[in-house]
């Protein structure tokens, strides 16, 4: 997986980094038990401070989307995501009210949103939109 970092975009590259790891997940780039670069390897190939993304796999970790082994190093875990819970659709809700706004404000119509959305939802293992 070849990640496309924005440096000078808004959003944080520990964010960019684990966003594009769960996008990985999702469409099937990375399975389960796969290992991830090291800290150290990863700073070093993106030219970035180990910080950074050490930020991103502990984000990672925390979210259940990686497990950090002492010995194999950060490896996909797709086995220890949890269920659809009331607290993730609230954040989900959230994070969407400004896309949608954000739509809106620039003319977009409901079924042109509802098609986009569909149309990501199909990049995702396959085309699995259940």
């Amino acid at each position: 997986m070849l990640l496309q970092l924005e440096l000078e975009s808004n959003i944080p590259i520990y964010k960019q980094i684990a966003n594009q790891i769960i996008v990985g997940i999702a469409k099937g780039e990375l399975t389960e038990g796969e290992e991830l670069p090291s800290v150290r390897q990863m700073a070093s190939d993106i030219g970035i401070n180990m910080h950074t993304v050490n930020k991103a796999y502990s984000n990672l970790k925390q979210a259940g989307w990686v497990i950090i082994h002492r010995k194999k190093g950060v490896l996909i875990c797709t086995s220890l995501k949890s269920q659809v819970d009331n607290h993730f659709v609230e954040i989900l809700r959230d994070s969407l009210e400004v896309s949608i706004a954000e739509a809106f404000l620039k003319g977009v119509t409901k079924d042109e949103f509802t098609k986009l959305i569909e149309e990501k939802y199909a990049e995702y293992r396959g085309g699995n939109s259940q």
